[in-house]
């Protein structure tokens, strides 16, 4: 196989994905804003004109949109420099094609000869501190809109060996992958096991839908972006999240990583 072009390679899932390349005896090529390492190309979403040089050679490529009021204009053009390319997209388990935003991603990565849209639940990761849900559990209160509503929350790692699978196996998936931890907990649950490690109360404060998305206005996101973010939490308290899959082990290869071992050996 030549190139994979991996996008996001310095975040959550980019990072890890690279990794998984890299274990599997590749040299992913890695897109970033400023390139400063060996394997390392420079990608804008804002610059066009990196598109073409960062896809020449490319066979496939692990996707993740730009956050943006409208990121299918960026994408479409994107795709337009990779038409024979294998592409892995990052989309979301609460994502689906009448979704503001995000919904029309999807649609596009099908186009491709060969592709797959992974749909992963909310990543556990978002408990780390740096993060808004890991550092308001810092500060003893997490704020959502989900109610008691439960959420298999996933391991970043663990959706990256699904992408790295996607983007390797001999024949494309052409399908969605709903990705998942291995149970089902509510915010309350989820903040009385992180609350224990950082070794202080952390409650969950539900709050109604319109009320969370001025509480992520507040933090810094746009109105627009903060909207779909308010509705996706909207979906979870109506049980939308409420599911567990086996996706991790039979496509990734190996068990879904427990919430608790996550915060155990992950939350500080």
């Amino acid at each position: 196989m030549s190139d994979v072009l991996v996008l996001g390679s310095t975040g959550t899932t980019g990072s890890r994905v690279a990794r998984g390349l890299e274990a599997a005896g590749l040299r992913p090529r890695a897109a970033t804003r400023n390139p400063v390492k060996p394997g390392q190309i420079r990608f804008d979403w804002d610059e066009p004109a990196t598109y073409g040089p960062a896809l020449d050679g490319v066979s496939a490529v692990y996707l993740i949109a730009p956050v943006g009021a409208d990121p299918q204009p960026l994408v479409k053009e994107f795709l337009q420099h990779a038409p024979d390319a294998r592409v892995v997209l990052l989309s979301s388990s609460a994502v689906d094609e009448h979704t503001p935003v995000l919904g029309g991603l999807p649609g596009l990565v099908r186009r491709q000869p060969g592709w797959a849209v992974l749909r992963p639940s909310w990543f556990m990761q978002n408990f780390t501190a740096g993060q808004l849900l890991g550092d308001s559990a810092r500060a003893g209160r997490i704020v959502t809109a989900t109610g008691d509503a439960r959420v298999a929350f996933v391991d970043a790692g663990d959706i990256a060996a699904v992408a790295v699978r996607a983007l390797l196996d001999p024949e494309p998936h052409n399908t969605d992958h709903l990705i998942t931890g291995p149970r089902a907990l509510s915010y309350a649950e989820a903040a009385e096991i992180v609350g224990k490690r950082l070794g202080h109360p952390v409650v969950h404060a539900p709050v109604p839908t319109r009320e969370y998305q001025q509480f992520l206005v507040r933090d810094g996101l746009p109105e627009s972006y903060a909207e779909m973010l308010a509705l996706l939490d909207e979906a979870i308290r109506g049980g939308a999240e409420d599911r567990v899959t086996d996706t991790v082990e039979r496509v990734g290869g190996r068990p879904a990583r427990d919430f608790r071992t996550f915060a155990k050996e992950e939350i500080r």
